[in-house]
């Protein structure tokens, strides 16, 4: 996709009853006390806050206790609630199968301990739906964000993100939350790509989307950690470490189809702006302000060293005008990018009149001051580094619509 801007298509706004829009993967393994109230206080949340119709998909990880007889009561107690029943191990084989086989047009996870607030699920799958967003990520980082868990998981959590910004450049804050969401049509193209089965699959498939171009929202969530955790912090630090080796060498030898992807998946620029919007503007005035800076500096330099030969008004019209030609210099290329002769004299005549109205500035301003007090070198610069300022931001003016919107 390189040419004009097309936006994901929205989901359906009014689905028919039987179709669901939203699918929830609760993936889970040996979890027989904790699944049937997760299910249920689910399951009540969306009948109550989700405004289209869901489906909850239990995905049991080959569990060896009375959790598939737990998720077989649950679907026959609640229509919305389906069963997946897998013979291996893994996390991210349970979500590749479930979100594979799911119809939902956007699809989702959560752990079974529920340690998100279910209030972020609506604002983590509504941009999905609206086709704002391709995938969503609750993130437990965010300023905002309210975390109750121990320093050690704390310390894990920042030091795993800020690992994953240094080897692969990743760009979003919270690879690890248990709470994410995907568009199906994206996760369709995503997944046959992600190699990983247990814990990493969320971070290979957030490098794959970031890579190829794709928007990720992410939402500020409020978490309580489960203090009766069952995750190996050790086994799964070392299979995450092996995963960002693996998927780093793959990005550095180019073994992934990332052009194709971010050719077919990946928002393309947005088209160029009509002629009378700004661009770039607060980068135009800190370079613009530095260059001010400079040129009112020798401006005064100039005029402390011509004062006293000359005299107020002629030294004030002599360090005017050479800071002015040099300021227009200067903006014409530091400020405004504008290179080569083309235009370079129209654009010289624009700093002139620019000088004029910062003489005319200067000069009436040294004029009443001489008239209304005794001379004094402070006081004229004082008078004359106020004037600058306002005769600053005219040339500033003057300058941007002669340079900015140029044929």
């Amino acid at each position: 996709m390189t040419g004009t801007y097309a936006p994901r298509v929205a989901v359906q706004a009014r689905p028919a009853a039987d179709s669901a829009v939203l699918d929830v993967v609760v993936p889970v393994y040996n979890e027989e006390v904790d699944l049937g109230p997760c299910v249920r206080r689910l399951h009540a949340h969306l009948t109550a806050h989700f405004p289209y119709p869901f489906r909850i998909t239990v995905a049991d990880n080959a569990s060896v206790d009375g959790t598939p007889a737990v998720a077989r009561a649950l679907a026959d107690e609640l229509p919305e609630v389906g069963v997946l029943r897998l013979d291996e191990k893994g996390r991210g084989r349970a979500l590749r199968a479930a979100w594979s086989a799911s119809p939902a047009p956007v699809l989702a996870y959560m752990d079974v301990d529920l340690s998100t607030d279910l209030a972020a699920l609506l604002p983590l799958v509504a941009p999905l739906i609206s086709g704002h967003s391709d995938l969503a990520i609750g993130t437990r980082l965010a300023r905002t964000s309210r975390v109750v868990r121990g320093a050690k998981r704390e310390v894990i959590s920042r030091g795993y993100n800020l690992l994953l910004r240094g080897a692969l450049a990743a760009r979003f804050s919270d690879a690890q939350c248990g709470f994410k969401a995907i568009r199906a049509d994206v996760a369709a193209e995503l997944l046959p790509l992600v190699r990983d089965t247990g814990w990493f699959f969320d971070t290979e498939l957030l490098v794959l989307a970031q890579r190829a171009g794709l928007r990720i929202h992410e939402v500020p969530v409020d978490w309580v950690d489960d203090p009766d955790s069952r995750v190996d912090i050790v086994a799964t630090a070392l299979a995450d470490l092996r995963g960002i080796g693996r998927l780093g060498r793959a990005l550095v030898t180019g073994a992934l189809p990332l052009a194709q992807l971010r050719a077919q998946l990946g928002r393309a620029p947005l088209p160029a702006p009509p002629a009378q919007v700004p661009v770039g503007l607060p980068r135009q005035l800190a370079r613009f302000a530095a260059v001010g800076v400079a040129s009112t500096l020798a401006y005064l330099l100039l005029f402390l060293l011509a004062r006293g030969p000359l005299g107020a008004q002629p030294a004030n019209l002599l360090a005017l005008l050479l800071t002015a030609v040099a300021n227009t210099a200067a903006n014409r290329r530091l400020t405004f990018g504008v290179t080569g002769r083309r235009h370079a004299g129209r654009h010289h005549l624009q700093g002139l009149l620019a000088f004029a109205l910062g003489l005319a500035l200067t000069s009436g301003s040294l004029a009443v001051l001489h008239a209304t007090t005794p001379p004094s070198r402070g006081w004229e610069l004082t008078v004359l580094v106020a004037a600058n300022l306002a005769a600053t931001a005219l040339r500033f003016l003057l300058l941007r619509l002669a340079m900015h919107h140029r044929p």
